[in-house]
């Protein structure tokens, strides 16, 4: 029976390596990764350690590719590999939110503006409902002053990012991009999508007059609703980002 269970936990991992890697490739497919940015998957079988790419491009990333980082951001690999500066980003939202189990950071173009103006993200429309009557701001001078380079580089500024994210799906950090989190890969990656997708239609929206958003009510149900439909937009990104190579 201990066996059985170590292969159906080995089996359950293989997976989420391959989901893991696949993902990034969807993400950079769909617009919300290039050169920079990624994705991370906390370790089910450790939940004290997450899953992340080594340093490099997301459009690059393979299994092989995958390391192991603790919940302080210390990289444990075998090959002594290195992975993202940003790799505090993961390690602080998983530490102080145990219900996240997939983290995507990214700078997503549409979603820049959000975070440098008084313009508020909110749901448009029922795809987006995740993000909430508020989708918080993280300014990184309250916490490193006026000359850092905006990465969060140690697990002070992830704490501080982590704080201000709080119970949020989706925080925007001023000049530099967004978090989005999820209870797995593919609602992370749904979350990440359809939030760059909500920032070019309320950019749009904006030019025409006044926007009736989602109400606090109308976005709750619209992501419960879509929760439970995540595997068909995940399998048509899934196909798409294959097919791409």
């Amino acid at each position: 029976m201990q066996a059985s269970k170590q292969n159906n936990e080995n089996t359950m991992t293989t997976q989420l390596l391959a989901d893991l890697a696949l993902a990034n490739h969807i993400l950079v497919n769909e617009g919300v990764l290039d050169g920079f940015g990624h994705i991370s998957a906390r370790n089910p079988q450790n939940p004290e350690r997450f899953f992340i790419a080594r340093s490099m491009a997301p459009a690059l990333v393979e299994v092989e590719d995958i390391v192991e980082v603790d919940l302080d951001g210390n990289v444990h690999d075998a090959q002594g590999r290195r992975t993202y500066v940003e790799r505090f980003i993961h390690s602080a939202i998983y530490k102080a939110r145990p219900d996240v189990m997939s983290i995507v950071h990214s700078h997503s173009p549409a979603v820049i503006p959000f975070g440098v103006t008084g313009a508020r993200l909110r749901p448009i429309c029922h795809m987006s409902g995740f993000l909430g009557a508020v989708t918080p701001v993280y300014e990184i001078r309250h916490s490193a002053g006026e000359n850092s380079d905006l990465l969060i580089s140690n697990q002070a500024l992830g704490e501080s990012l982590a704080a201000v994210l709080g119970q949020s799906n989706v925080a925007l950090m001023r000049g530099h991009g967004s978090v989005t989190v999820g209870n797995a890969i593919q609602q992370a990656v749904f979350r990440a999508i359809y939030t760059e997708s909500n920032a070019r239609l309320q950019s749009e929206a904006s030019r025409f007059g006044e926007i009736t958003f989602l109400t606090d009510a109308e976005a709750k149900a619209t992501s419960d609703m879509n929760d439970r439909h995540l595997d068909r937009p995940w399998e048509m990104w899934k196909r798409n980002a294959l097919k791409r190579g």
